[in-house]
């Protein structure tokens, strides 16, 4: 493997908690701190589309699909770090929520509507 290929979140994982290691940056990777650095660049993630138009944001061009990469990467570095913090496995999780969702937005009531599943006609 190369020393840039992760081919798994677990490799993620591991090569995310190896760099903080290197660093000596554990005491500063609590939940807390990470859900704090997580919703930060989560938020940096909505600037490259700020003032486009919903068709430009489907068509950005090459600066600016750069600059999403860069914030998704950030977004699930962060996200991957906390998860292992907390021993959540974050395809299980997924999983289980799909599930959920599946349960809570059934495709007779939801399909091609945006209503939240509280709002279903009962």
């Amino acid at each position: 493997m190369r020393p840039h290929e992760i081919d798994s979140l677990d490799t993620l994982r591991l090569r995310i908690r190896e760099f903080a290691r290197a660093r000596a940056w554990e005491s500063y990777h609590t939940p807390k701190n990470l859900v704090m650095a997580l919703s930060v660049e989560a938020a940096e993630l909505l600037e490259p589309f700020q003032w486009l138009t919903p068709e430009q944001s489907q068509h950005l061009n090459a600066e600016q699909h750069e600059a999403v990469r860069q914030e998704i990467a950030d977004v699930l570095i962060y996200l991957t770090r906390l998860a292992d913090l907390l021993s959540i496995d974050l395809l299980d999780a997924a999983a289980d929520k799909l599930a959920l969702n599946a349960r809570k937005y059934p495709v007779e009531k939801a399909h091609g509507n945006a209503l939240k599943y509280s709002e279903f006609e009962k």
